[in-house]
């Protein structure tokens, strides 16, 4: 089996015209970097077009009282899926994960295309979650095996290119589609285009074959299996009892509701960060250099970034009195920051484990910015300056973990390595945004309502603290691992 440095090096004979040989888009690698940047674009769409459509589908099939486990099972099946990905890819290659991915995507958005009710359209996501996870471990698989390393920071800039195109379509088409009653086309007009994706992919899927020695295999694989569905399941419970612990520590009447759900909310991440240690390289809970600083890096990104993100337009809406059209503009200026950054780090010559340094420095600052521009009289328009950084900071970041995370990998490992670095990132995204509605929740209740932006100015204080562990991991990630 060829490994990423060797694969695809044969350029000669390159039509005159045709994009140089140093291109993911020359004739070797055209129609791998196509069906992957249109697997990743589906992705794009499906996130930023079904929470727009969601309000209007949980309206239809009376879903008001389980909104959030719409997005909740899809991100708990996710985390499952995205675990025996990792050890799959490694024993057998990455076209199973891909191909049961693939199928696993297309019936869940094809129930929740013809879902008659809420608790049917939630198993859809749970299934669609499932499926994005095990196709996404085998996308970083199949680039580590298919791509030399010369040109994976450029298809990396690429793939998060191909979240712009979806971040400006996706919520308007997403918008109109559920105001004229046919939410349902959202779920389904995704299936062909990744169907078509895959095919464009066949013949890489059939030339990577598994490794000859695996990493995991046998009962260290099951082992971490198991541990990946303890923390899908800790995860769950962590979210369920936190709401519960803010809700109760909101009540004037009885705070003291709040002490067992907290409790219960601290047992659970104590038994996710358990689960993590067998999911992570050797040395992350260490703060180890080299891949467990990767991991942490990813890790310290997300949960500030997306954090941010998920209460952007709610502060410019509600602090600012923004439009809600006008306030997801801003989020717009992040993609498109993040795709500028994704493709400035492919470019750059600075040392990989600065750029990730640099990048989290861009979020610390952008932190702290916006804790001004709360209560600002520029709100709007510096707000869309200060996101766009932000999010150029996120394209470095997560373009040059990956990148890493792929050199630090052989093909024994590679899958179970991109499975952790996928982990990371997921649970950053819960982290961040579960943390940030708690400390807006308590501090808003604990002002009667009357002081939301000193709750937003708490949680950017926070998430720019949060920051810095990813600026301390980014210095790491250069340094050989003891």
């Amino acid at each position: 089996m060829t490994t990423g440095r060797q694969a695809g090096t044969g350029d000669a004979g390159v039509p005159a015209g045709a994009p140089p040989a140093g291109s993911p888009l020359a004739p070797p690698h055209r129609a791998l970097t196509v069906g992957l940047l249109a697997i990743v674009a589906c992705f794009a769409f499906e996130a930023m077009a079904v929470t727009t459509a969601m309000p209007v589908v949980s309206a239809d099939l009376g879903g008001a009282g389980a909104y959030g486990l719409a997005f909740s099972m899809y991100l708990t099946a996710s985390l499952a899926a995205t675990v025996l990905a990792g050890s799959w890819c490694d024993r057998a290659g990455p076209a199973p994960a891909m191909l049961t991915g693939l199928a696993l995507m297309t019936a869940g958005l094809l129930t929740c295309a013809l879902a008659g009710d809420f608790v049917l359209l939630i198993l859809g996501r749970a299934v669609s979650g499932a499926g994005g996870g095990l196709m996404i471990v085998a996308v970083y698989v199949l680039i580590g095996i298919c791509l030399p390393e010369r040109l994976q920071p450029q298809l990396f800039g690429w793939m998060s290119a191909a979240w712009v195109l979806p971040s400006l379509v996706g919520p308007l088409a997403a918008g109109l589609l559920a105001q004229l009653g046919a939410w349902r086309a959202v779920f389904a007009a995704v299936v062909p285009v990744v169907v078509v994706a895959v095919v464009l992919i066949r013949r890489q899927l059939r030339a990577a074959g598994a490794p000859a020695a695996p990493e995991l295999t046998g009962a260290a694989a099951r082992r971490r299996l198991v541990a990946g569905r303890v923390l899908a399941a800790a995860v769950l419970a962590a979210q369920a009892s936190l709401t519960v612990a803010v809700t109760a520590a909101t009540e004037p009447a009885a705070p003291a509701g709040a002490v067992l759900p907290t409790v219960l909310t601290g047992a659970t991440v104590v038994v996710a960060a358990a689960s993590l240690r067998r999911l992570m390289p050797a040395g992350f809970f260490r703060f180890g250099a080299g891949l467990p600083a990767v991991m942490w890096a990813r890790l310290g990104l997300s949960v500030t970034f997306f954090g941010a993100e998920a209460f952007l337009p709610l502060m410019l809406t509600t602090v600012h009195a923004a439009p809600p059209a006008v306030a997801g503009l801003t989020l717009t200026t992040g993609a498109v920051g993040w795709t500028a950054g994704a493709f400035w780090q492919a470019r750059t010559r600075v040392p990989p484990h600065r750029l990730i340094a640099v990048a989290a420095t861009l979020l610390v600052g952008s932190m702290a910015v916006m804790a001004a521009v709360v209560t600002g009289p520029v709100g709007l328009g510096a707000a869309m300056i200060v996101w766009a950084v932000a999010g150029f900071g996120m394209g470095v970041g997560t373009s040059v973990a990956g990148v890493l995370t792929l050199r630090y990998s052989t093909s024994a490992d590679r899958g179970v390595n991109a499975s952790s670095m996928q982990l990371a990132d997921q649970l950053g995204g819960v982290v961040g945004t579960a943390g940030a509605g708690a400390l807006f929740g308590v501090a808003v209740a604990r002002s009667a309502g009357a002081d939301a932006a000193g709750g937003f100015v708490l949680m950017w204080v926070v998430l720019a603290a949060l920051a810095l562990v990813a600026v301390a991991a980014g210095l790491r990630t250069g340094l050989r691992a003891a």
